[in-house]
C-alpha cells in the first residue's frame, strides 16, 4: 500500500474540513495531515501519494499560503510521487471556479509528477476553469463547491476518493 500524505491551504476552514474528510475516507492519519501555512516542502518526500488541497481566491488565485510552499515543491524531484488535487470554490464565480486548482496543477507540471483522480465536473455551471481546460472532459482533479452545492459534496469525495485510493493498492 502506497503512503499517502495530505497537504491543504485553507483561509476559512472550509478546504481543512474538506481534507479531514478526505483523510477519514482514505484512513489517512491525523499526522499525515498537513496545513502548507507551516509544513516544510521537503514533507512530500516522505509519501508516494500526494493529496493537495486549496481555495480559489479574487480572480483564480490559490490559497495563499500554498505559494512559498509550492515554490519548494516546484525544486523537488517529483518523479516518483503521484498527485491528486481537489479544492473548493463557488460556482458564481463562472470565470475563475476553482483555478487554485489548476493553478497548482500546472505549476507541478514540469517536477515529473504523474497526475491522477481527474474527476468529472456534473452538477456545476461555470464558464472556464484553469482545473479544466476548455477541450477537457474531466477537471485536473475534484472541485467542490461547499457555499452553492453542499448536497453534491458527500457524492463526489466518495467518488474521487474511490479512486486515490485504487491508485494507493
Amino acid at each position: 500500500m502506497k503512503k499517502i500524505g495530505i497537504f491543504y491551504g485553507s483561509e476559512t476552514g472550509t478546504t481543512e474540513k474538506i481534507a479531514r474528510r478526505v483523510a477519514s475516507l482514505l484512513g489517512v492519519a491525523d499526522k499525515d495531515i498537513h496545513n502548507v501555512e507551516d509544513t516544510r516542502p521537503s514533507a512530500v518526500g516522505d509519501y508516494d501519494i500526494l493529496v493537495f488541497g486549496t481555495s480559489t481566491w479574487g480572480s483564480g488565485s490559490m490559497e495563499e499560503d500554498w505559494y512559498d510552499f509550492l515554490a519548494g515543491v516546484e525544486a523537488l524531484d517529483l518523479e516518483d510521487k503521484e498527485v491528486a488535487l481537489f479544492g473548493c470554490g463557488d460556482e458564481t464565480m463562472e470565470d475563475t471556479f476553482c483555478s487554485g486548482v489548476g493553478e497548482i496543477h500546472d505549476r507541478l507540471k514540469e517536477t515529473g509528477a504523474k497526475f491522477i483522480a481527474p474527476y468529472d465536473t456534473i452538477g456545476y455551471t461555470f464558464e472556464h476553469s484553469k482545473a479544466k481546460p476548455d477541450d477537457a472532459l474531466e477537471a485536473v482533479g475534484l472541485l467542490l463547491d461547499e457555499v452553492n452545492h453542499p448536497e453534491l459534496t458527500e457524492t463526489r469525495l466518495r467518488g474521487w476518493t474511490a479512486l486515490v485510493a485504487d491508485a494507493a493498492k
